[in-house]
């Protein structure tokens, strides 16, 4: 038990490090999901386009969704972000921070996913084999509009009978996988000049801002950490309370029969500090309402002073 309590806090505080082992395995599994897919196109005018297009961007919106969904920092966002206002000022730049941070995070198995996609070139094959033009290519000319268009919605099917017989079904192919892999190689070298300067321009930028904002941020995430783990602690004495005092009239038959209220009386002192003034559900209730809507400030001078 103590093991998977250690793992939990070890996760609990390292968790930026958490979510990007998360977006990792997220990349690696979008991968492996396409690599294990079978990939079967309709091969039909009307359904081409919406099949090749539909598995190039509905899977990435999935796994995009994904990452919010297990980023627990998107909650924590949304919650800073809709909160009152109360005694504590809302810092639109810490929210534009961890907004950034969440995005990039969540949108790393999406982008690999389209890029493999790409450099693949089935999907784009697919979708875009019937809107060729046939005069750019040999073998259609002696074929009727409604030949050509069934011929080039058939090109992704290399086992078709009628694409055994037609020799310009692979140089189609090869077009449109050749600028399939050269919108995924574009793309991905995009991603990768872009992250170079964001990483060597970023010195260039006010720094005090940066850390002030990255700071709060996290301060945001272990602040409501805490108030969850408080919370959690709180729950358990006051039910602990609620039962001893359930059971008032039978300490005397229980102490008869020799159980041990050891451990009850080492922490009925430290169960007083914590709910003192705190009797009933509806005092539970004003403070959690009061925590929500009227946040303290961020200063602890007073307390320190006292």
């Amino acid at each position: 038990m103590d093991r998977f309590r250690m793992i939990f806090q070890y996760f609990q505080s390292n968790s930026e490090s958490v979510m990007n082992g998360i977006c990792g395995l997220l990349a690696l599994g979008s991968v492996k999901m396409y690599t294990s897919f079978d990939f079967s196109c309709p091969c039909l005018p009307q359904y081409n386009m919406a099949y090749g297009l539909g598995i190039m961007f509905v899977p990435p919106v999935i796994l995009f969704l994904c990452g919010l969904i297990l980023n627990r920092q998107s909650l924590v966002m949304l919650d800073e972000w809709r909160r009152p206002q109360g005694h504590r000022n809302k810092d639109l730049a810490v929210i534009r921070y961890m907004c950034s941070s969440i995005m990039q995070r969540a949108m790393v198995a999406p982008v690999v996913w389209i890029i493999v996609t790409l450099l693949d070139g089935k999907c784009l094959i697919c979708a875009f084999s019937g809107s060729m033009d046939p005069e750019k290519f040999v073998g259609f000319a002696n074929v009727s509009p409604v030949q050509v268009e069934q011929l080039l919605a058939k090109v992704p099917c290399k086992d078709n009978e009628l694409m055994r017989n037609n020799m310009s079904h692979k140089a189609v192919s090869r077009y449109l996988r050749c600028w399939s892999q050269a919108l995924g190689w574009s793309i991905l070298l995009i991603l990768i000049v872009a992250a170079f300067l964001a990483r060597w321009l970023r010195p260039c930028f006010n720094q005090a801002a940066l850390l002030q904002a990255r700071h709060w941020s996290n301060y945001i995430d272990i602040e409501q950490k805490i108030f969850e783990e408080t919370c959690c602690e709180h729950s358990r004495l006051f039910a602990h309370k609620c039962i001893l005092h359930f059971f008032e009239s039978m300490r005397q038959e229980i102490k008869l029969h020799r159980f041990n209220f050891s451990r009850e009386g080492e922490g009925d002192e430290g169960e007083e500090d914590l709910l003192q003034g705190i009797t009933d559900q509806d005092q539970v209730n004003k403070l959690l309402k009061t925590w929500y809507y009227e946040k303290p400030p961020l200063d602890v001078s007073q307390a320190t002073q006292r």
